[in-house]
């Protein structure tokens, strides 16, 4: 297995893995393929960090990232991964920390300062991240005394994120329609959507 940075002709590639990832598993089918597909077009998108494992050849795992918005501005520091995606044939073999450990080092590199994101607090506190609202941050569209312990931080410069406090937001590229998903599923093979439940998000 070995890790490389994404290139163009990879992307119907990554997003058919992205598709596989994430189909029926928060609802019924997807949308995380076309966030990606729209994530690419965005100002906030960062190519330098959109990394994939290739195995033999075949694409098995990505992941990518963006600029936050701090105040409704376009931060230079502060960025987000997701969609981060392994192929369910891969999953539950540490792939994906090993990934997130690369491009940690790799945003260090680039120069940014601390990476937030929303996911689950049990899988991500093992690759260093912790409670964003312990370091006084706030996400847009969130109470402020709503806990939100999935909203979580990774200071890549100890002390950023509790001298530089806001209220940060996610780029406006990762809400779809319907309409704007039902079109995009003609590019990839029918797949059967499971029936809906309660905990669906």
């Amino acid at each position: 297995m070995n890790f490389q940075l994404e290139t163009s002709q990879d992307y119907f590639a990554v997003e058919t893995l992205t598709r596989e990832a994430f189909w029926n598993v928060y609802q019924p089918g997807c949308s995380e393929h076309l966030i990606l597909h729209q994530l690419r077009k965005s100002p906030a998108f960062i190519e330098e960090l959109s990394y994939l494992a290739r195995e033999d050849s075949q694409i098995i795992a990505h992941i990518a990232y963006t600029k936050l918005y701090r105040d409704d501005k376009l931060s230079e520091d502060v960025i987000a991964f997701g969609p981060l995606s392994v192929h369910p044939a891969h999953q539950k073999k540490g792939i994906g920390r090993k990934l997130i450990q690369l491009t940690i080092e790799e945003a260090r590199r680039l120069g940014f300062k601390a990476i937030l994101i929303t996911g689950s607090p049990d899988y991500y506190q093992a690759s260093g991240f912790k409670p964003a609202k312990s370091f006084g941050l706030t996400l847009a569209g969130l109470p402020l005394d709503e806990e939100a312990p999935y909203f979580l931080a990774y200071e890549i410069i100890p002390g950023y994120c509790s001298s530089h406090l806001g209220t940060y937001s996610f780029a406006p590229e990762f809400s779809v329609t319907a309409a704007d998903l039902e079109a995009f599923e003609q590019h990839f093979p029918k797949k059967e959507k499971r029936a809906p439940k309660e905990t669906d998000v």
